[in-house]
């Protein structure tokens, strides 16, 4: 091996200078996600309430989504359902591999709030009908109607991590580039 050889670092697609970091946020995220479904459906009761107002804007109800995003792609069926389960695994590898790579505290977390956010939803198509949604935006006034779609906080971690990749990308310049 050469002088030059010896002094670059091996890039792994195992575990990066971050990666503890990430995976700190990851799981942070993932359990705090997984903790708020638990409650809501257990101690809080949210099947037998219907729906319950939060704020003037926001109101909590159980919803069940078999598909992705925005609840695209409806599954009902055991195939589809895996399908889409290992499309999440098969996401957070990727992910993972990205995490390795990164150089910068803002990518690494946002990041680890993909990946919770990913996981925690994979988890819920483990033991659940489909992915457990309970927050819903709406504007009610006369004559107008608007909701939102039906989200969680794994959703909601999934959005703020892609923020923060496109905050780093376009103005911070520290991101590391997907693998």
């Amino acid at each position: 091996m050469t002088d030059a050889t010896q002094s670059q670092p091996a890039r792994s697609y195992v575990w990066g200078q971050l990666s503890a970091f990430g995976l700190a946020i990851a799981a942070i995220t993932a359990v705090a996600d997984q903790a708020l479904k638990f409650w809501l459906l257990h101690d809080f009761d949210l099947a037998s309430r219907g729906s319950v107002a939060v704020m003037p804007l926001v109101n909590l109800v159980l919803t069940w989504n078999t598909g992705i995003s925005y609840g695209l792609f409806p599954q009902a069926s055991p195939l589809g359902m895996w399908s889409l389960f290992a499309f999440k695994v098969a996401a957070t590898v990727f992910l993972w591999v990205w995490l390795t790579r990164s150089t910068s505290r803002l990518a690494a977390a946002a990041l680890g709030l993909i990946i919770g956010g990913a996981v925690g939803n994979a988890i819920d198509r483990l033991h659940w009908p489909g992915v457990m949604d309970f927050v819903l935006f709406h504007i009610e006034t006369a004559g107008f109607t608007f909701r939102w779609y039906v989200f969680n906080l794994a959703d909601a971690a999934i959005v703020a991590g892609v923020v923060g990749l496109l905050y780093e990308s376009l103005l911070g310049g520290g991101a590391a580039k997907a693998p």
